[in-house]
């Protein structure tokens, strides 16, 4: 897992693995990449600063106790 913060663009990525995606957009500003299998590849947060008060508080939580996510029906 890989995760970035990209102050210029107040963008958050969580970062799975890589690959050809399908992008889901399940809110504003907030999208779910999805590999063939149906596997999360990444989850992209837009105007982070915003939806988050420390990005990088999500950041640790994330690395501690994301479960493997997979997506529904695929």
């Amino acid at each position: 897992m890989r995760i970035t913060y990209d102050p210029e663009a107040d963008a958050l990525y969580i970062a799975f693995g890589e690959g050809p995606a399908t992008v889901e957009e399940v809110a504003p500003g907030v999208a779910l990449d999805w590999d063939r299998e149906g596997r999360l590849l990444g989850i992209e947060i837009l105007d982070a600063s915003r939806r988050l008060s420390d990005p990088r508080a999500l950041s640790r939580l994330l690395l501690e106790a994301l479960p493997t996510w997979e997506k529904t029906g695929a």
